[in-house]
């Protein structure tokens, strides 16, 4: 199996106006944009006398290298989601309100093509690669994968406040 370190975990909670399928796309355009291979796992969604409730899973994975890949678990869970109309200049507008909260998981998966989990002898050895041959290559790119699904967040919260705004 795979080695995994987890490197983000981190929650987004935004109450109010928002315009779904904008952020749906912008999530999803912004992984594609960055390299990923986003795979919808889970969609669902309920009909409650709150308004409609989604839960989304999206796992989304990078080649780094041959021995390196990024994944990154984006889960959706929306609460009360109403069609709503905001004025803008003007003009009435059709857009979405009530609860968005997104978890974003970020993992550095090592032999992620499972070479290394052949024989014993391969599976002892990939140990101490990982621990003495390329420690500061695996601090290095839990470094970046750490910064890009910070920067995934902070573009995220930038692009609910100017949606929840107009």
């Amino acid at each position: 199996m795979p080695e995994k370190s987890n490197v983000l975990d981190e929650k987004l909670k935004h109450k109010g106006y928002f315009n779904y399928t904008d952020t749906y796309n912008f999530c999803y355009n912004w992984l594609k944009d960055q390299g990923y291979l986003v795979l919808e796992e889970d969609y669902t969604e309920k009909l409650t006398s709150f308004g409609k409730e989604i839960q989304i899973t999206w796992t989304a994975k990078k080649k780094v290298s041959d021995y390196f890949a990024n994944s990154i678990s984006v889960k959706w869970h929306i609460l009360g989601m109403n069609d709503a109309e905001v004025e803008i200049n003007g003009k009435k507008e059709k857009t979405n309100k009530g609860e968005v909260k997104i978890t974003v998981t970020a993992d550095l998966v090592r032999d992620y093509e499972r070479r290394w989990e052949d024989k014993p002898f391969w599976k002892m050895m990939r140990g101490v690669y990982d621990k003495y041959v390329i420690r500061t290559t695996i601090d290095l790119y839990e470094d970046r994968l750490q910064e890009k699904a910070e920067k995934f967040i902070n573009d995220l919260k930038a692009f609910l406040m100017l949606e929840g705004r107009q």
